[in-house]
């Protein structure tokens, strides 16, 4: 176990199951089809089925999680955005006008949205607006406030957190999820900036070159991407002893991304369906993956970014995306989009039926 300040990285056990394995193959080699023909369903259906411990899996009270904090880093142009966009899209998630709230509300996805440490402290919503975004048909989005700081400090010039913020934050998010019904956890983020982050996580934790990893993020022309590098180069430089995962993590993360990583330990100790979304997600992911592999066991992968660095995330995880279409708006929309496939998958395994049960003959030989 790893441990920075006060925080020790839960064990998360080993699932493999052979015996499970089987009766999952068996299950759905006797479903009236083809052997494989229902192709990449049927990986799905067999992992949701070892991450829940069920020839029957169901998915229940599915929750959204969307971390939101601010980097100090924003302020090197590392975006084309203002850092000021990060609270107002928060205030956008909850008046239900994003495109994670419309694609949650759309689905009957739990949608909560978490300031880590936005620079402007996000106000709750008014009873007007929570009714507008609950539009008659779901829940309303919920604020919950667990800031840290208001913002990151610049990773180019030092630790963007010190180890006590690190740890907070990564305690807030297990906490987070214990607070939270069901057995699915969808992951999605918001902080201008923090495209930097996941990059140079990647960078550091995978040995990827800076280069490779590092994308247009949020719309930079090539000129903005140049900048960017030779900033998160300088991050890279300033926290060249920070090398174990939480030491990455404090030194070059922001807070939404701590925060992430903690709720995605919790949500593996407790055998949740983790459903990650692009690059900045991923990045938590990988960084709980350094410190316990076998959450990797509890994860399905939406999608693949049309960020550059997202690829190369994937490939160090050994992942293979749900959906190739070029997403990159983050928020947890790609995790809501990939969703119905989910739950594809469960109803093949509870509901088709056998040969047997349906009176079909099997295949010849």
């Amino acid at each position: 176990m790893q441990s920075i300040a006060h925080f020790t990285t839960p064990q998360i056990p080993d699932i493999t199951d052979p015996a499970l394995t089987a009766r999952l193959q068996h299950t759905l080699d006797q479903k009236t089809k083809p052997l494989g023909s229902l192709g990449r369903l049927e990986a799905l259906a067999l992992r949701l089925g070892h991450i829940l411990g069920s020839t029957a899996p169901a998915l229940q009270q599915p929750q959204m999680l969307v971390c939101a904090g601010d980097h100090g880093l924003a302020a090197r142009g590392v975006s084309a955005f203002p850092a000021d966009v990060t609270g107002q899209m928060v205030h956008n998630f909850l008046a239900g006008g994003a495109a994670v709230s419309v694609l949650a509300r759309q689905h009957g996805l739990a949608l909560t949205v978490v300031d880590c440490g936005v620079a402007r402290a996000v106000e709750p919503p008014t009873a007007a607006s929570t009714a507008a975004a609950q539009n008659g048909t779901a829940s309303p989005p919920r604020l919950l406030q667990r800031r840290v700081a208001a913002g990151t400090q610049d990773a180019s010039c030092g630790p963007a957190m010190t180890p006590e913020q690190c740890a907070q934050a990564l305690a807030n998010g297990q906490e987070i999820v214990r607070g939270l019904p069901g057995n699915v956890l969808l992951l999605g983020e918001m902080g201008i900036g923090n495209t930097s982050v996941a990059s140079l996580l990647l960078a550091r934790l995978g040995g990827v070159d800076l280069a490779a990893c590092t994308g247009a993020g949020t719309g930079l022309d090539t000129e903005g991407i140049a900048r960017k590098r030779a900033v998160l180069q300088q991050a890279l430089q300033a926290n060249a002893q920070a090398t174990s995962p939480l030491q990455a993590l404090a030194a070059l993360g922001g807070f939404e991304v701590a925060t992430l990583t903690g709720a995605v330990l919790q949500a593996a100790a407790e055998r949740r369906v983790i459903v990650v979304d692009g690059f900045i997600s991923s990045a938590a992911v990988f960084v709980a993956s350094r410190l316990q592999p076998t959450v990797l066991q509890r994860c399905v992968f939406a999608h693949r970014s049309g960020e550059p660095g997202h690829s190369l995330m994937l490939a160090q995880m050994q992942a293979e995306p749900l959906l190739d279409w070029g997403l990159r708006l983050g928020e947890g929309s790609g995790a809501a989009l990939a969703w119905p496939l989910l739950v594809s998958a469960c109803a093949i395994l509870r509901e088709m039926a056998s040969f047997e049960a349906a009176g079909v003959a099997e295949r010849l030989g």
